[in-house]
């Protein structure tokens, strides 16, 4: 596929370490977390510890890498590594001015880590799709963020950015991590979340340049391509391996799905047909849990009334978007809340 000509961003270090900068960032970074201890201590004297993180961010001396780990499941295993409050904070003003510079390079059907958009509007944008064309490839990474290739996102951003201290720092934040020998993206961090959405975006344009296929949604690697025919999708998935292969160094799963538009679509939690969208599976079990688990705090005395009504909107809301209100009545029917 013949190279894009971008013009690179001005963008430098200077404008991340800047004190206004940093102190935005030091409140997104704290949102829900402002009890806690590190949020505290760097609140009690914020204008010098700002000072001195800017400072620590231009001489490249800003530690990076502390994380906490923990595995959750969703439904599969997941290591999540979160950041420490103070390299939050550095992801968070690197992203302010860094963040429009790659969100620039999508297209418009790449929904995630994007304001405005989201895993709803993919859902919603992938049932136009559906009513549209008549057959649909759906496929995704094998081991995404654990597979990015260090030395293939760094020579992309290289086309992306000019100040040289700005490089440096997105190295260190990328080397910071490796699930394997120059490889790996930490999940749980808010670099890596747009470091990885921005590392498939030739992939995105390979579908709709090269390929020319009919609609294209992406969600992260959640990647879905409309064709005209069977045999179509057959070829388009085919040039989707070579190509995440040969130019990112990845590999898809071997559960990719080729199937007709009419029988439904499986995507972010739904089940996505021309007429209605469903719950898929997953999220139907979301529901059952959340409801069982908070049914069971309340009868053995842990959660009043109120937070039972509290807890029960909040498993409700798993169902919202979907048309599932007479599933959720028969839920209701067969097994009946506990009187308050």
């Amino acid at each position: 596929m013949r190279a894009r000509t971008v013009r690179r961003s001005h963008v430098r270090l200077a404008d991340v370490a800047d004190i206004e900068t940093l102190a935005r960032a030091f409140w997104r970074a704290s949102r829900g977390k402002r009890g806690g201890a590190p949020a505290g201590r760097l609140a009690a004297n914020l204008d010098v510890e700002l000072a001195q993180l800017g400072a620590e961010i231009l001489d490249g001396s800003v530690s990076l890498g502390r994380a906490s780990v923990f595995q959750i499941h969703d439904p599969k295993p997941r290591w999540i590594h979160a950041p420490c409050f103070r390299e939050r904070i550095v992801h968070h003003a690197l992203m302010e001015h860094l963040g429009p510079v790659l969100d620039r390079t999508l297209i418009a059907d790449t929904f995630a880590c994007r304001a405005g958009k989201g895993s709803l509007a993919a859902t919603m944008r992938a049932q136009q799709h559906v009513r549209r064309y008549a057959w649909y490839v759906k496929t995704d990474v094998r081991a995404y963020f654990a597979s990015i290739d260090h030395a293939i996102l760094r020579a992309a951003l290289r086309r992306m950015i000019r100040d040289p201290g700005l490089l440096a720092l997105c190295d260190r934040i990328i080397a910071a991590h490796e699930a394997g020998p120059g490889r790996g993206l930490p999940i749980g961090a808010l670099c890596s979340q747009h470091f990885a959405n921005f590392y498939l975006g030739p992939l995105d344009r390979h579908l709709l340049e090269a390929l020319q296929v009919q609609g294209v949604v992406r969600y992260m690697d959640d990647v879905v391509a409309w064709c005209e025919s069977r045999q179509r999708a057959r070829e388009v998935l085919a040039s989707v391996r070579d190509f995440v292969r040969e130019h990112l160094g990845l590999e898809l799963r071997p559960s990719s799905q080729i199937q007709r538009s009419a029988c439904g679509l499986s995507f972010l939690g739904f089940r996505v047909l021309p007429g209605t969208r469903r719950l898929s599976r997953r999220r139907r079990r979301r529901y059952a849990q959340a409801r069982l688990g908070l049914e069971a705090s309340f009868a053995r005395g842990a959660i009043d009334a109120r937070g039972l009504q509290a807890g029960s909107s909040a498993a409700l809301a798993i169902t919202a978007h979907a048309d599932a209100a007479a599933w959720c009545r028969e839920q209701l029917r067969r097994r009946p809340p506990p009187d308050v």
